[in-house]
């Protein structure tokens, strides 16, 4: 079992080293050298954990400048899906969100992102960032929305998660915050009564932290198929279109599957983890009564085609893959989105704290 494991994260280094060598026949030795970690004893014997410490940091310094290079795209190159399946190897770990490499990336990925967020005017389109798990930040020319943003301690690791002082400057920059349900990678009550304390909405189902304080200051629209309502921004004087599903996760989990259109007429729909099968009874036409720009389902939801045709959408961003809270088997690779979401329709694929800029 735990040669398995290792055998992964190797074989794709060498996948990698393979493909750059074709692309590039003047590569040396040395140059691939430089992104190995130097400081490493001459064996690990007796010593696997430190040995995948080391493996885990060789291979995000592979990844680091691919993703400079290549940043999210319709048309990928496989330059960047190799850097994508060199990810799953480090994540697909059961110590990754211990690791301080595992660490530091989303911490780095999350400060640049957030440093892109604080300067960043959107005069067209949207501006679309994607943190971790399911949360999601988008910006066009008159609002910001969040969707899902936690601190990340669903990972089970405190050192994994951002500090609070990240995420006070991120809701510094959002105008409202959307929670599809209750679970702890989607909904955390530290963030949302930063929102709430500035005067800012928190739209939840009826059912998160039912009984404590935060509920009563929580905006609770209903859950209709296809019909539009509006959410008063006190703070951007405006009035926010929003279309709230009623979206489950299985039989008993309500599960907000939200579609914001823009004062600039741009719609994203952020589905949650919306996953029961009977929700195609009204999934199967939204698009007869909404254009959809953009798509942010979670990445295992059921039939991914048959979702994808509902929605019928400019664009899909796949999300919640590598949830480091939870199991192996069920962590989700980005590679699985590119066999999951072969579908006839535009898919990005992105990582912790990338962003993409969509215009029609």
């Amino acid at each position: 079992m735990g040669h398995k494991k290792n055998s992964f994260p190797l074989l794709a280094v060498i996948c990698m080293l393979v493909a750059t060598s074709c692309n590039n026949k003047t590569d040396t030795s040395e140059d691939v050298a430089a992104f190995i970690i130097p400081e490493a004893p001459a064996n690990f014997f007796g010593k696997p954990d430190e040995y995948l410490d080391w493996q885990s940091a060789s291979l995000l310094n592979i990844v680091r400048p691919i993703l400079l290079k290549y940043p999210p795209q319709v048309d990928e190159p496989k330059d960047r899906q190799m850097a994508m399946v060199l990810l799953d190897a480090v994540f697909h770990d059961e110590g990754a969100p211990h690791r301080s490499s595992v660490q530091n990336f989303h911490h780095q990925q999350i400060v640049t992102a957030l440093d892109e967020i604080e300067r960043t005017e959107v005069s067209s389109g949207m501006k679309i960032w994607k943190l971790y798990d399911m949360g999601i930040i988008v910006r066009t020319k008159s609002i910001t929305v969040a969707f899902d943003v936690t601190r990340g301690y669903s990972s089970g690791s405190e050192d994994f998660a951002l500090a609070d002082d990240v995420l006070q400057k991120l809701s510094d920059h959002c105008d409202l915050l959307f929670i599809s349900h209750y679970h702890r990678d989607h909904a955390d009550e530290v963030v949302a009564r930063m929102f709430l304390d500035r005067g800012k909405p928190v739209v939840t189902p009826p059912d998160i932290w039912a009984g404590k304080e935060t509920h009563d200051s929580i905006t609770h629209l209903e859950r209709k198929a296809h019909e539009i309502q509006k959410l008063r921004l006190d703070n951007k004087q405006l009035d926010l279109e929003v279309v709230v599903y009623p979206g489950h996760q299985g039989a008993d989990i309500l599960n907000n599957v939200v579609l914001v259109i823009t004062p600039e007429g741009y719609s994203v729909c952020h589905t949650g983890d919306q996953s029961l099968g009977d929700d195609f009874s009204w999934i199967d036409k939204v698009a007869e009564h909404h254009k959809v720009d953009v798509l942010i389902p979670n990445c295992w939801t059921t039939d991914p085609l048959r979702s994808a045709k509902g929605y019928a959408p400019n664009l899909i961003i796949p999300a919640h893959e590598n949830e480091l809270g939870h199991t192996i088997d069920h962590r989700e690779a980005y590679a699985l989105d590119y066999s999951r979401w072969d579908v006839p329709f535009n898919k990005i694929i992105m990582t912790w704290g990338e962003s993409f800029h969509y215009n029609r």
